[in-house]
């Protein structure tokens, strides 16, 4: 898609988008609906400086600190995932890496989880080396995450402690090793609808599996918590902007679902999404499973008509 193209759809009015994403849905992702859940196994006392985050080392936010949690409670969180309705569960660690004795804990819950419970496992540890992924592949990783955040052109408004290279660098070596990779971002941070083209059409580029699309929830302790939530419609409009350039992909909607799309959530999967995470963020609490479920069944009888 060029360019010129991009740009005469941001023009639309906001109907013709979201319908025109939903047909691109319907033609190149059909009527799956990804769900999965994720786990803070490692909280805050982060040495980067990511400003949204409320897991910085420098940060009065009031998020939990904890290290790598046990193998045992890995295990009771991926139960408990699949309860819910996750096909995948996500095990995510603050921090920029990991020591060599956590990577062989977490392959180990890996393996284990995929050994015996019959649900997916992916992984957010930072950045890594390609044997690292090969680790990780081997004991039963199917897909790594690591969000580029932004375009690349902002990235430097948002951290300044590693580059947008660097995340590219992870992202390719993860594809290397052989995994799947779910890499999206954050929009509301200040950004314009030309910086979320960016990041689509990198994302596109890069040819990742699924992207999951946050809105920023501001968190008081955080430089960014005094921003003005996203309308809904503006990150209904970026949903589909990223369904039409990335035709294909899972468009996950995570963070921010509940409290900046509310009652707008299931117009947002007539707009694009095809997958959503359920079961709380990493310092966030999410919905009830009960209201996950009902919008899942209100999901497919709007993709039903």
């Amino acid at each position: 898609m060029k360019r010129q193209d991009i740009d005469s759809l941001l023009k639309l009015p906001v109907a013709e988008l979201i319908a025109l994403a939903d047909k691109t849905r319907k033609e190149f992702s059909g009527k799956k609906l990804d769900l999965c859940s994720i786990m803070n196994a490692k909280s805050g006392l982060c040495d980067q400086d990511c400003k949204f985050c409320a897991q910085g080392n420098s940060r009065s936010s009031g998020a939990e600190v904890y290290p790598l949690k046990e193998k045992k409670e890995i295990l009771e969180a991926a139960l408990r995932a699949k309860e819910i309705g996750a096909e995948r569960f996500g095990i995510v660690t603050s921090g920029d890496s990991l020591s060599n004795d956590e990577l062989r804990r977490i392959c180990d819950a890996v393996f284990e989880i995929t050994t015996k419970f019959g649900i997916k496992t992916c992984a957010s540890l930072g950045t890594l080396r390609e044997d690292d992924f090969c680790r990780l592949r081997k004991a039963g990783l199917s897909r790594y995450h690591h969000n580029l955040e932004t375009s690349e052109s902002y990235f430097p408004n948002i951290v300044s402690t590693h580059s947008f290279s660097d995340r590219v660098a992870t992202v390719c070596a993860a594809k290397k090793a052989g995994l799947k990779v779910c890499s999206g971002g954050i929009i509301g941070m200040g950004e314009n609808m030309g910086d979320r083209v960016e990041l689509a059409l990198k994302l596109k580029e890069l040819d990742v599996d699924s992207v999951p699309i946050n809105v920023l929830v501001p968190i008081k302790g955080t430089p960014f918590g005094e921003f003005i939530t996203l309308p809904p419609f503006e990150a209904i409009r970026t949903i589909a902007i990223f369904r039409i350039i990335l035709k294909d992909k899972v468009i996950k909607i995570a963070a921010g679902r509940e409290s900046v799309l509310k009652d707008f959530q299931a117009m947002a999967f007539l707009g694009g999404a095809n997958g959503m995470l359920i079961g709380g963020y990493l310092t966030i609490k999410g919905r009830e499973a009960v209201l996950d479920r009902r919008l899942v069944e209100e999901i497919q009888r709007l993709w039903q008509t």
